[in-house]
C-alpha cells in the first residue's frame, strides 16, 4: 500500500524537490522566420501534405517565442520552482555550422534572466528533435558527422547559458528521434529505414557523448549535465510464457538498452546485436566509440506515459500494431517481427495510453538499480484529455488531477523505497504543438485558445501549483 493510501500519512516530498513543468522549442515558440532562424525538420516534415493532423505546423504555435514574459509570470503564479525548455539548434546556429547568430541566442538569454527573476530554475535541454534541416539534407541523424556537429552547437549554448543555468539535457527522448523518425516515418524527417535508424540511434549516443564533453568544456564545474530517456516499462503478455518474456526483452533493447546500454554501461547489450544482426553488423561503431559514449553523468531524466504490453506475435493474426506511436506500415521497431503489442488494461487518455502509474514506479526503481548512485528526475509525465472552457471559460480537467496525483504518488512510493528522484516535471506547462497530431491533442495544464493566444490555467494548474507550493499532493478533489 503507498502512501497515499490514507489520510494519516500525508504524501509529502523532500523540501528541495523540484517542482517543474516542461516544453520543447518546436511546439511552443513559433516565430519560425524570425531573428535568421533558418527551417528544421519539423518545420519542412508539418509543410509536406498528409504528414500532420489537418496540416498544422508550428509556425506559431503558441507564440512563447513573443509571450515569454507572460509564460513566466504563470509559472511563478503557479508556484513552479523549475521550467525545462529546449533550445532550437537552427535559431542559434543557422543550418547547423558555422558561428551562432546572437539573436538568437538573446532570446533565451532573456528567457533565463526572465526565470531567473522569478526564482525559477531553469534546465535547459539542447536538442528536442528539430534538427537543422541542412544537416539532414546531408544525411542527418544516419550520418556520423551529424553528431559531430551536435557537439560543436553543444559548446556555443553552454557558453552563452552556462555561467546562469546549472541543469543541462543533451538530447531528449533519442528513441523517438532515431525510430520515430527514421523507422516507421511518423516523426520529422520521415524516412522508413530500418538500417538507418539503428545507425542513427548510435549516432545520436555519440552526440550525447560528445556534447557531455563538450559542455564540460565550457561550464563551471558546479553545472548538472543528463539525458532524457523514454526508456520503456516493458511487460509480457503472459509473464509465464518464454516466447512472450523473449518478445518483451527485445523491445525493452530497442526502447531502454540501446541507450542505457553505451550510456551507463559502454556496451550495447549483446542481445540487441544479435537481435538486429539481419538489418546491421554494426560496423559503424568504431574503434573509442563506446568510450566515449559512457562519459559520467551528473543525473538522468526519465520520461514516463504509459507501460508497453507485448506478446511473441501470431503469424496468423493481422491489424494495427498497438504500441501508441501512430499509424503506419512501417515499424518502429526494427528486426521486431515477431511481437505483438497490446493495448494494456486500464483507463485511457485521449492518446489512446492507458493510465497506469506503477509503471511510473517500476522505471524509477529499474534505474536505481540500474545506476546506483546517479540522481533521477522525472522530466516529463502528463496525459492529453478533450480539454474545453465551461460557460464562464473555466477549464475542469479532473482526468488530468487525477493522472498526476496518481504517478506523483508513485513518485513518492519509489522515494521512500530509497530511490534518489529529485524533480518532477509535468508535461506539459500550457496546451501546444502535438507534433504529427498537430493542435488536436491538449496536454498542458494550462488552456491555450489558439485563435487568441489567451492563457487559462485548468484545474489541474491549480492542483499541481497547491502541490508545489506545500511540498503535498492534494486530494484529487481539492482544487
Amino acid at each position: 500500500m503507498s502512501d497515499s493510501a490514507t489520510s494519516a500519512s500525508p504524501v509529502t516530498f523532500p523540501p528541495a524537490f523540484l517542482w517543474g513543468a516542461a516544453t520543447s522549442a518546436y511546439q511552443i515558440e513559433g516565430a519560425v522566420r524570425e531573428d535568421g532562424r533558418t527551417p528544421s525538420i519539423w518545420d519542412t516534415f508539418s509543410h509536406t501534405p498528409g504528414k500532420t493532423a489537418g496540416g498544422e505546423t508550428g509556425d506559431v504555435a503558441v507564440d512563447h517565442y513573443h509571450r515569454y514574459r507572460e509564460d513566466v509570470a504563470l509559472m511563478a503564479e503557479l508556484g513552479l520552482s523549475a521550467y525545462r525548455f529546449s533550445i532550437s539548434w537552427s535559431r542559434v546556429q543557422p543550418t547547423g555550422r558555422g558561428p551562432a547568430v546572437q539573436r538568437g541566442l538573446d532570446f533565451y538569454r532573456r528567457l533565463v534572466d526572465e526565470l531567473l527573476a522569478h526564482d525559477i530554475k531553469p534546465a535547459v535541454t539542447l536538442y528536442h528533435w528539430d534538427l537543422p534541416q541542412e544537416l539532414e539534407d546531408a544525411g542527418g541523424w544516419p550520418e556520423r558527422d551529424t553528431a559531430y556537429r551536435f557537439a560543436e552547437y553543444a559548446g556555443i549554448v553552454g557558453e552563452a547559458l552556462g555561467d546562469r543555468v546549472e541543469q543541462w539535457i543533451t538530447l531528449n527522448e533519442p528513441w523517438c528521434s532515431a525510430f520515430l523518425g527514421y523507422a516507421s516515418g511518423v516523426h520529422a524527417p520521415g524516412r522508413t529505414d530500418p538500417a538507418a535508424s539503428l545507425k542513427a540511434a548510435h549516432h545520436l549516443n555519440l552526440a550525447h557523448g560528445l556534447g557531455t564533453k563538450a559542455l564540460r568544456s565550457v561550464m563551471p564545474a558546479r553545472n548538472q549535465v543528463a539525458i532524457s530517456l523514454n526508456s520503456g516499462t516493458v511487460r509480457p503478455l503472459s509473464p509465464g510464457d518464454p516466447a512472450d518474456r523473449a518478445a518483451a526483452r527485445k523491445i525493452d533493447d530497442l526502447s531502454s538498452g540501446i541507450f542505457h546500454g553505451p550510456m551507463l554501461h559502454g556496451a550495447y547489450p549483446r542481445t540487441l546485436l544479435e537481435a538486429t544482426s539481419s538489418l546491421t553488423d554494426w560496423s559503424f561503431v568504431l574503434d573509442g566509440d563506446l568510450e566515449l559514449i559512457h562519459q559520467p553523468l551528473d543525473a538522468l531524466g526519465l520520461n514516463y506515459y504509459t507501460p508497453t504490453l507485448v506478446s511473441a506475435a501470431d503469424p496468423d493474426a493481422k491489424g494495427p500494431r498497438a504500441d501508441g506511436h501512430g499509424a503506419s506500415e512501417h515499424s518502429p521497431w526494427p528486426a521486431a517481427e515477431d511481437v505483438a503489442f497490446h493495448q494494456s488494461p486500464g483507463e485511457q487518455t485521449a492518446m489512446g495510453w492507458s493510465v497506469d502509474p506503477t509503471g511510473l514506479h517500476e522505471l524509477i526503481m529499474r534505474y536505481t538499480r540500474e545506476a546506483p548512485g546517479l540522481p533521477l528526475y522525472i522530466t516529463e509525465n502528463g496525459a492529453a484529455y478533450d480539454d474545453k472552457p465551461d460557460a464562464d471559460g473555466r477549464v475542469h480537467d479532473p482526468e488530468r488531477v487525477a493522472y498526476l496525483h496518481g504517478h506523483l504518488s508513485e513518485v513518492r512510493r519509489a522515494i521512500t523505497e530509497g530511490a534518489d528522484v529529485r524533480g518532477y516535471f509535468l508535461w506539459s506547462l500550457m496546451d501546444n504543438f502535438e507534433w504529427a497530431y498537430g493542435y488536436d491533442k491538449r496536454f498542458g495544464a494550462v488552456y491555450v485558445d489558439y485563435v487568441t493566444q489567451q492563457r487559462t490555467p485548468k484545474s489541474s494548474a491549480l492542483w499541481y501549483a497547491r502541490a508545489a507550493r506545500s511540498g503535498a499532493l492534494p486530494a484529487p478533489e481539492q482544487v
